[in-house]
């Protein structure tokens, strides 16, 4: 990826928009991706129950912004 906002970024944001993780898996960051997957998945999952949704709705949309705004701005590893 040439860096941030290149269009990989752009792209992985979109993906991100759909499935979260999924845009930092296109960038080749699995550990994150798997973060991003199972945190707001379990977010939402949460929320879904009703009880739990005034706790876990906002938090899963949240941190599921964060995750588009983390695949926008990624700038790449340093290459020696």
């Amino acid at each position: 990826m040439a860096g941030q906002g290149s269009g990989g970024n752009v792209i992985a944001a979109i993906c991100n928009f759909f499935i979260p993780g999924l845009g930092h898996l296109v960038q080749g960051r699995i550990l994150g991706a798997l973060f991003y997957f199972i945190t707001v998945g379990v977010c939402y999952a949460l929320a879904a129950t009703v009880v739990l949704a005034i706790v876990f709705w906002p938090l899963g949309a949240i941190l599921h912004l964060i995750s588009i705004i983390s695949a926008a701005r990624f700038r790449g590893g340093v290459t020696a």
